[in-house]
């Protein structure tokens, strides 16, 4: 045992090593990939050395340098180095964090990390709070808890007899909101054919005298479901104004702060005014595996009202162990009964970061966004499409959608950074993300560098 983890302590080291100069797409084709790891399945199988050896031999060319101070793709944060080593204990742990009774040492290190991100964030210190696979199941409790709510209101209970004969809920989202929020409504027998959208602006901010005159048309239980934090652009919805007429209207406003609400951790007054009025919200999505930078998968689900959120997600059986005291049973707040413990990396991350860490974490990844739009905009060749309010930058090139796809592509296949494309109000454009911990000036500059080399090269 010595032996083997010791050997995977020296590939995992080597791989991180790598992180800061190596070519940060994956180099390998799947052909390539497949003819290096797929077998026949032996009888006997092979020793455990030779298995981690060949595993780690793809690492280089197959993986994607996404824990690399280069990657600028998907909003994927890094791992600090304080929330892999915790991520290694939660292996060797090997604990299911379902009840109190399966890991005590779990529980009350999750129930700690989540007192930590209610200050952080400032938000109710009554919420509940689970920790999920990531912002996709996040939507799905919150949205989960809100189904509850808004349904207890008019006097039905939707877990005990379901949507079927249950008083119509209004669905309301914002005409850029992110897939995920729609998916997670459809998980949860809403469907998407009838959500109802509110415009936009051109920064892709809902519209809060659009929604006000939604609204009052409608009747009946309304989830509205607001951004922090457009995908593309970084935008906030105006949440102040939007929670006051959600109140107005007794409707439940969920807020998607996937890596938008990691700006209230910000030491910037601007930046923590981009989020203003979320706290006034009834329940919050967000991932820790993007803007926490601890490894995935990390979701947060909050939720305002515990009794709604407890109430759509707990279980019981007669087998089940579960407390009645102080102690806190995880599957009182998340879907899953099994799963790993991942509030200890975020645990981890907040003890070892502190509020002013964590707040030169979020602000460090929004200066070098903005720095490598100050790059590019001097070439009278780049248009940035928005204005750089977060960490989120959209830009296109010779106002071209061909010329725009070609830079992206040969970006990607140069190697230096890797970034995606994207389709903003119909045009071809890409899309810098600034995510990681150990992204510096001089990487945003190499990265810019590179972005305008390709550029001539295509032009």
């Amino acid at each position: 045992m010595d032996e083997l983890l010791n050997r995977t302590l020296t590939h995992a080291q080597t791989f991180i090593d790598s992180l800061p100069t190596r070519h940060v797409g994956a180099r390998a084709t799947r052909e390539e990939l497949l003819a290096a790891l797929k077998a026949p399945l032996t009888p006997d199988g092979e020793s455990a050395e030779a298995v981690v050896d060949l595993i780690a031999s793809q690492g280089d060319r197959g993986a994607v340098a996404c824990a690399g101070p280069r990657y600028f793709g998907f909003v994927i944060g890094g791992s600090l180095p304080v929330a892999l080593a915790a991520d290694w204990l939660v292996s060797t742990w090997d604990q299911n964090p379902g009840i109190y009774a399966t890991s005590p040492l779990i529980s009350v290190i999750e129930e700690i990390a989540r007192e930590w991100l209610l200050d952080i964030f400032d938000l109710p210190r009554e919420s509940g709070l689970g920790f999920v696979t990531g912002c996709q199941m996040a939507h799905f409790t919150c949205l989960a808890a809100a189904r509850h709510g808004v349904l207890r209101r008019a006097g039905w209970d939707v877990e005990a007899d379901g949507l079927h004969g249950a008083p119509r809920v209004n669905i309301v989202t914002g005409a850029e909101a992110h897939v995920t929020a729609d998916v997670a409504l459809r998980y949860l027998g809403f469907g998407t054919r009838h959500l109802l959208r509110v415009e936009t602006d051109d920064q892709g901010r809902m519209r809060a005298d659009r929604l006000a005159r939604l609204l009052d048309n409608l009747t009946g239980p309304t989830i509205i479901c607001a951004q922090a934090g457009n995908v593309n652009t970084g935008a906030f919805d105006p949440l102040r104004e939007i929670a006051a007429i959600a109140k107005a209207h007794n409707a439940w406003l969920h807020v998607d702060g996937a890596f938008g609400l990691w700006a209230r951790a910000s030491a910037n007054e601007e930046t923590r005014a981009l989020c203003d009025g979320a706290e006034l919200a009834d329940s919050w999505a967000t991932d820790a595996h993007k803007w926490l930078n601890v490894p995935y998968d990390n979701g947060v689900a909050i939720v305002k009202h515990a009794e709604d959120h407890r109430a759509s997600m707990t279980t019981s059986a007669a087998y089940l162990v579960q407390t009645s005291g102080v102690e806190r049973d995880a599957v009182d707040w998340v879907p899953e009964f099994s799963r790993r413990a991942r509030g200890v990396t975020v645990y981890a991350a907040l003890r070892h970061l502190g509020t002013r860490g964590v707040a030169s974490l979020i602000d460090g990844n929004c200066a070098r966004a903005r720095q490598m739009a100050d790059i590019l905009r001097r070439d009278p060749r780049v248009k940035i499409l928005t204005d750089v309010v977060l960490n989120q930058v959209l830009v296109r090139f010779g106002d071209d959608d061909d010329l725009t796809r070609r830079v992206i592509a040969g970006v990607q296949k140069d190697g230096t950074c890797w970034l995606g494309g994207t389709t903003w109000h119909g045009l071809a454009a890409m899309r810098i993300s600034v995510s990681n911990w150990s992204t510096t000036e001089e990487d945003a500059r190499v990265s810019a560098e590179a972005i305008l080399r390709v550029l001539n090269e295509n032009s």
